[in-house]
């Protein structure tokens, strides 16, 4: 072959320009493999691109299709707030349309579905329920701390407490705290009434102070009634609970009840002595939200009161 049949070969300079562009290439890798991608932001670029270039088909499938991206294969999405999770999920019920989601998967129509309805009724049941219980805890944690301030009291019988869903009464026998006849308490319960209005000041709730009389009628120029002499002795006992500024006056009830709800029967004279008492009555109610969510649900589910193993008259107490 003669010297002038042989071409010449590549510039010199495309051996320096395929370097350089080897270098971009490798450059741009580097700054994709750094980056994290926004999932919102790709899934609205990927469906605008759709649109103008793809071609929008429709095929028929007995089974939801599913669409495989590398970026999702390879990269996690960006997220606005760390998270132990780093998933990233992803489903499709179209070719042409790509669904991206970290964390869970996109419902789609699902949401409508009466499967998913009873699901997210069951879950809401489940969250009142471990929400009640946990006031029911609560209260029942202010009983211990009452019991344990008056336990000398209950062992003397002088004093009684028990609790309901989120009630607390704690019962004051006539025994010890009032004379026969009058509403005055006794010097020597004074102390007990102290340590009782400490512990008041730490638990919560609305208080009702509460007399009670037995069914044996008193006309004195004092107490023309049983009205009168259980409304004073409640009285007497508010006023004591109210002798400082730990407990404050608008949390404060006073009722008479005479011998309208007696304890015992009153045939009896342990009867008729038990019913002449002072009640101390915690109504801790339930904020709005969770009264309203245990009202729907009470609409739709009769058995939840007996799954929490609440009374009808306990839950208007509270209400």
């Amino acid at each position: 072959m003669d010297a002038e049949d042989v071409k010449p070969g590549l510039p010199p300079w495309m051996a320096t320009f395929a370097d350089l562009m080897s270098l971009l290439m490798c450059f741009f890798v580097l700054l994709l493999s750094f980056s994290e991608m926004d999932v919102q932001k790709y899934k609205q670029v990927a469906g605008a691109m759709a649109d103008a270039f793809g071609v929008q088909n429709q095929v028929p499938a007995q089974d939801i299709p599913m669409g495989t991206s590398i970026i999702a294969q390879e990269f996690s999405s960006g997220r606005p707030q760390p998270t132990p999770e780093n998933v990233v999920q992803q489903q499709t019920v179209e070719t042409t349309r790509m669904s991206l989601q970290a964390g869970q998967a996109d419902r789609g129509d699902d949401q409508d579905s009466p499967v998913s309805e009873e699901v997210e009724a069951e879950a809401a049941r489940q969250l009142l329920i471990e929400k009640l219980e946990a006031l029911r805890e609560q209260t029942e944690d202010d009983v211990n701390k009452l019991e344990e301030v008056l336990e000398d009291e209950i062992q003397d019988d002088l004093i009684d407490i028990e609790s309901g869903f989120r009630s607390i009464t704690i019962r004051i026998r006539e025994r010890g705290s009032f004379g026969s006849g009058s509403a005055s308490l006794n010097a020597d319960f004074v102390p007990v009434m102290a340590e009782l209005r400490s512990i008041l000041g730490e638990v919560t709730g609305r208080l009702a102070v509460e007399g009670h009389t037995d069914d044996r009628p008193i006309s004195t120029p004092e107490f023309p009634s049983n009205w009168h002499l259980s409304a004073q002795r409640a009285l007497s006992v508010a006023h004591e609970l109210l002798r400082d500024a730990t407990i404050s006056d608008d949390r404060m009830m006073i009722v008479g009840y005479a011998d309208t709800r007696p304890f015992e029967p009153n045939d009896t004279a342990e009867g008729r002595s038990r019913n002449r008492r002072v009640e101390i009555v915690i109504h801790q109610s339930l904020d709005e939200e969770t009264s309203e969510e245990l009202r729907q649900l009470q609409g739709v589910d009769d058995d939840l009161l007996d799954t929490l193993d609440i009374d009808e008259a306990e839950l208007e107490a509270v209400n």
